[in-house]
């Protein structure tokens, strides 16, 4: 299907919101669409403060606000920054293949976590992350950072911290693998919710738009992996920056058939993960149908929330 003029993908400016605006928009071109790029400052870009402190929608009100006004036709963002709650206005069009959620370390001298001396710094500015880091008992000492990748990298280089915990999506979509010196398991911690994915958004009056995304870049074993983690989130009220993580992923399971056999299907995965004020860690996990993935997040954070994952944090930020 091809439209009848360019498609305006609306993108913040930060070195990898445009890397991965344009993968997609490559994608778009490949099918046959004309694609303009638009740049978009949004209050994230401009504040320094602590990104809880900003408020709701830091790097996603001023996309979604020009994409309701038609000022664009596509917005391009990282999933994990959306807020849970839908926008009436928009829809989400397409979820395309996930990178690797998975978090890694930047240390210097090549070390990984447990080669760092105790009272190491470690820069993060995720408390999800931070809550983690504690738990592994390691003696290492946390220093909150803000900034993109590239601030956060200089910091270890400059001598300012000792490491950083940073996604590894974004190194990989900036191609800056080669920097990483250990990636950090699930098992170890877990990412944010949807950390990796991305999010393609589009007017709900927009049919054309909608039906060229989700026929060129959906993928819906991701999809399910993302509605089941941010329902978790969701259900637990929490935003993106609480100290909650969680990861599903699509697993082969057997079932038996009524002649006694076992068919290969696929399940779906959760697994969660929230800590406490007080820095207690809890977890729970469970496996469903793909078709189930909301009520999966439900199920997950319910299990939490008996756990004593009560209030987690303040309104939800994004």
């Amino acid at each position: 299907m091809t439209l009848t003029k360019p498609i305006r993908i609306g993108t913040r400016g930060s070195a990898l919101a445009l890397a991965q605006t344009r993968l997609m928009a490559d994608k778009l071109e490949r099918a046959g669409a004309a694609v303009e790029i638009i740049t978009i400052t949004t209050p994230g870009d401009r504040s320094t403060a602590p990104i809880p402190e900003i408020g709701i929608g830091v790097f996603t009100s001023a996309l979604r606000d020009a994409l309701a006004a038609g000022d664009i036709d596509v917005a391009v963002h990282s999933y994990k920054d959306l807020p849970t709650a839908p926008d009436p206005r928009l829809t989400i069009a397409a979820v395309p293949v996930r990178e690797d959620p998975r978090d890694v370390l930047v240390a210097r001298d090549g070390l990984t976590l447990g080669e760092l001396p105790v009272g190491s710094t470690v820069g993060t500015g995720a408390a999800r992350r931070s809550s983690q880091l504690a738990a592994l008992g390691l003696g290492l000492v946390i220093v909150p950072i803000r900034g993109n990748v590239d601030t956060r990298l200089r910091k270890v280089v400059d001598g300012e911290v000792d490491a950083v915990v940073l996604a590894r999506a974004g190194l990989a979509r900036l191609g800056r693998l080669a920097e990483i010196t250990e990636v950090l398991e699930p098992i170890q911690m877990l990412p944010a919710a949807a950390q990796g994915a991305l999010a393609m958004e589009c007017r709900v009056s927009d049919m054309d738009t909608e039906h060229l995304l989700r026929t060129t870049v959906e993928d819906e074993l991701t999809r399910a992996a993302v509605v089941a983690e941010r329902s978790m989130l969701a259900t637990l009220e929490a935003g993106c920056h609480a100290p909650v993580g969680a990861l599903a992923e699509v697993v082969e399971d057997y079932e038996r058939m009524a002649d006694g056999s076992d068919r290969s299907v696929l399940r779906l995965s959760l697994r969660g993960v929230a800590a406490t004020p007080d820095n207690e860690i809890l977890r729970a996990s469970a496996i469903s149908d793909l078709t189930n993935a909301d009520e999966l997040g439900r199920l997950v954070a319910a299990e939490l929330l008996d756990l004593g994952a009560s209030v987690l944090s303040g309104p939800e930020a994004s």
